[in-house]
């Protein structure tokens, strides 16, 4: 029985060892800087993009700053093609929804990883404000039918209600002088899981969940159900270094 405990106490000796090193030179990393690309639920194919800064607290616990630029969609978007012009356009498509989200977070380290391989698993938390943009959808309406009066207007379900009138959409840049402000608040959390080969550079992905209220209801898609709370899932992809 005591040779039993004795080879616990050197095996735990041995692998306490490594951790210290580890975390005295964790400490030098005072400063992650990561950007990357957005997926989620409530978007398209991309969902947006970030960028966060994260600075050291202690050896399990980083706080960060950060801010994302990601697009809301209607789960009642599709996408339809003019047999007159070939062009795409979303009909029943009011206005475009992009939220900015500053935020504050903590980041604890539940899994480090060696010093120059393997894989830390991190539980991320973030909260902060929204500020939604709702930005005029822009479409190209032939108003009598015969193409002689095409104009490029804000889609208006009351007076473009003919979806052979119209012809396409256009640039999300055409609307975007006119866009109201939508404000709100968001929290995230989720696992981050980094890898990294060099000691400089770091990359890997995140997944959690979300959640989003506005007080005031955003409108997509007038003739559908619009709501102020949007709950999904997200996917980060990232790539960063520290000093």
């Amino acid at each position: 029985m005591i040779r039993y405990f004795a080879y616990v106490l050197v095996a735990a000796l041995l692998s306490a060892a490594p951790a210290v090193a580890q975390s005295q030179e964790d400490e030098s990393f005072r400063n992650e800087l990561s950007y990357g690309i957005n997926f989620n639920s409530n978007g398209g194919l991309i969902g947006g993009v970030f960028m966060r800064s994260s600075y050291f607290m202690n050896e399990r616990m980083y706080q960060f700053g950060g801010i994302e630029i990601v697009e809301i969609k209607h789960p009642k978007e599709n996408r339809y093609y003019s047999p007159v012009s070939g062009d795409s356009f979303i009909y029943g498509k009011r206005n475009y929804l992009f939220v900015v989200r500053p935020h504050y977070g903590r980041e604890l380290v539940l899994f480090r990883k060696a010093a120059e391989s393997g894989v830390q698993v991190n539980a991320i938390g973030a909260i902060g404000p929204s500020i939604g943009l709702q930005v005029p959808y822009y479409i190209d309406y032939n108003y009598n039918g015969n193409g002689t009066d095409i104009r490029t207007v804000p889609y208006d379900e009351r007076e473009h209600s003919n979806l052979d009138y119209i012809l396409g959409s256009d640039t999300v840049f055409r609307g975007l002088g006119e866009a109201k402000i939508k404000p709100g608040v968001h929290a995230k959390a989720g696992l981050s899981f980094e890898y990294g080969r060099y000691r400089e550079s770091i990359a890997g992905i995140e997944v959690g969940v979300s959640v989003e209220y506005f007080p005031s209801k955003p409108v997509i898609i007038p003739l559908a159900d619009n709501k102020n709370i949007f709950t999904g899932v997200y996917l980060n992809l990232y790539y960063g270094t520290r000093k």
